[in-house]
């Protein structure tokens, strides 16, 4: 069994006030649900207006497949627009 974790930090330079960035983020969220195998969730940077971080898993059998899904989670957070991925970590863990 394979567990991939990916940490992200995104830059939202549209965000003036919270609730755009929650606009934002809620909308990346659910992208990344619908079309990736992931659990997702925002982790970090709460209380900045044009930042967030955002905590990525999938469970898997293959390791080739888990550290492709998460690259395309992070290619399609880039590719939609709202946001600019500033850092990005990945791990995987083999149990």
């Amino acid at each position: 069994m394979v567990v991939g974790v990916l940490r992200i930090e995104v830059f939202i330079p549209q965000s003036r006030n919270l609730k755009e960035k929650r606009s934002v983020t809620r909308s990346l969220l659910g992208r990344c649900r619908n079309r990736w195998p992931v659990s997702a969730a925002e982790t970090g940077l709460h209380d900045l207006w044009q930042r967030a971080e955002f905590g990525i898993a999938i469970v898997t059998g293959d390791e080739g497949q888990a550290h492709t899904v998460l690259q395309n989670v992070v290619a399609d957070m880039e590719g939609s627009g709202l946001a600019q991925v500033c850092r990005q970590d990945m791990e995987l863990l083999h149990y």
